[in-house]
């Protein structure tokens, strides 16, 4: 059976682009100062979860949202889906964005395991950034640091064998995006069952595409995890904003203690589950917008 045709998880101009993270999507609208957003790795990621924040600052800023490989209309290949290829795909944002842009720095949002890519982006090739927002970010949980060799990861190559097996994969994939189970665990993301509909509805398309159990696959194997994180966070130079929920699976942050002293760091927590710019946006916003007016 054909899968359903995706839609454009925003309401912007699409475009597309060879790099060396593969043939990429991406989304931009808007005129002025550029600012890109990168959503988060999960087995329905897509731009769709930073919908609210795109919608928004494309009334006064040049906003770009990236596909991540993978994901949405980005190359969904069955090849190694890692932190490297992630970052490269948020370098690879660099020259489309000077394109439209110029030489402005841009202001760069992270969602969740995102923010660990935009780390190592922001880390690599501090000029080209002017600030750095995490949203709900991975790596400060538990109280284990990670500081391994530099490109270190969780993966477990066992573990992806055994979830691709001898034709598996795809089956195993289906079983996990049914639309209910998608449902569980974006209320567990919420820690309500008040979840965005729309994001539900796009979550469901997306994982039907050809080549959607792929990095998926990756990451639930530990692929996508850096173990070397926290070096790359103590590494930013640029002014950065960390803000998460308080509700839900993702609410411990007991690590952030690791940056909370550095003076290029603020943080904000809001009452809500780890997508706090659809719960209180204005609030979001305005937090958001103080942090960006004093970088």
């Amino acid at each position: 059976m054909k899968p359903p045709a995706l839609p454009a998880a925003v309401d912007g101009e699409r475009f597309e682009f060879d790099s060396q993270a593969g043939r990429l999507s991406a989304y931009v609208a808007g005129r002025g100062a550029p600012m890109l957003l990168v959503h988060s790795v999960n087995a329905a990621g897509s731009v769709a979860e930073v919908r609210p924040l795109f919608e928004r600052y494309a009334a006064t800023r040049t906003v770009f949202a990236l596909d991540l490989p993978g994901f949405g209309f980005s190359e969904r290949s069955d090849r190694d889906y890692t932190p490297r290829l992630m970052t490269d795909a948020v370098l690879a944002m660099t020259e489309p964005m000077r394109r439209r842009c110029g030489e402005r720095p841009v202001d760069l949002l992270g969602l969740s395991l995102g923010s660990e890519f935009v780390a190592r982006a922001a880390v690599e090739t501090p000029s080209v950034w002017r600030s750095l927002a995490l949203v709900s970010p991975t790596g400060f949980n538990g109280r284990r640091a990670r500081r391994d060799p530099p490109g270190s990861t969780a993966a477990m190559p066992w573990l992806h064998r055994a979830l691709c097996g001898p034709g598996w994969g795809a089956a195993l994939f289906r079983g996990l995006t049914r639309p209910g189970v998608v449902r569980y665990f974006l209320e567990r993301t919420w820690g309500s069952k008040a979840i965005d509909e729309a994001l539900w509805r796009y979550d469901i398309l997306t994982t039907r595409q050809p080549g959607a159990e792929h990095a998926p696959l990756h990451f639930l194997s530990g692929s996508l995890f850096s173990t070397d994180i926290h070096t790359i966070y103590e590494r930013l130079t640029q002014p950065v904003w960390m803000s998460h929920g308080v509700r839900g699976d993702f609410v411990d942050y007991r690590v952030k203690a690791l940056v909370e002293g550095r003076p290029n760091w603020r943080f904000d927590v809001f009452d809500t589950g780890a997508l706090p710019h659809f719960e209180l946006l204005q609030a979001f916003e305005a937090a958001y917008d103080d942090f960006l007016a004093a970088a």
